[in-house]
């Protein structure tokens, strides 16, 4: 057990933080397309998006708090590199170019609004969380849905890298 938990967490700044290194499959996707729907996205690209997004390969490494994260899928392979507590730019879900800031919410759970750099828009953030059952859960947020509608994936399958 006591491996398992070292495998999980890494020590960083006098405590434990989740570990998040691996590499990480799709089991479980709920509400992906009605947050492409509420965001605006045309109906033709929205079918394409959740077509793709059906089996993600998503790779982490991390090194004390900073991330990599790759994501990959039939369409396109997408990358970002961050440091909780430090901003950094990515795109939003519809594309849309922001400045994303993360922080620890707990121990395992990462969490980052997002700001847009031009224009207006609704709100959107993300969570990142590992569980004690070793799954990957990602969930994805908007002003636009009610709490219970948010975009949920869960990934399991970690093979540490």
């Amino acid at each position: 057990m006591i491996d398992y938990y070292n495998k999980l967490f890494t020590p960083e700044m006098d405590r434990k933080v989740a570990n998040f290194s691996g590499l990480w499959k799709m089991k479980t996707s709920e509400n992906f397309e009605e947050l492409l729907k509420a965001l605006g996205v045309n109906v033709f690209v929205r079918k394409i998006a959740v077509a793709a997004a059906s089996r993600p390969a998503v790779e982490i490494t991390q090194q004390g708090e900073s991330l990599s994260i790759q994501t990959s899928t039939s369409v396109r392979t997408t990358h970002v590199s961050f440091t909780v507590g430090q901003p950094f730019n990515e795109d939003t879900v519809d594309g849309r170019p922001c400045t994303s800031t993360p922080h620890w919410e707990t121990d395992s759970k990462i969490s980052c609004e997002q700001t847009l750099q031009k224009g207006e828009g609704p709100k959107t953030a993300w969570t990142r969380e590992v569980t004690n059952d070793g799954e990957l859960i990602l969930v994805k947020h908007t002003s636009l849905l009610p709490t219970n509608s948010d975009p949920l994936t869960v990934f399991g399958g970690k093979v540490c890298v």
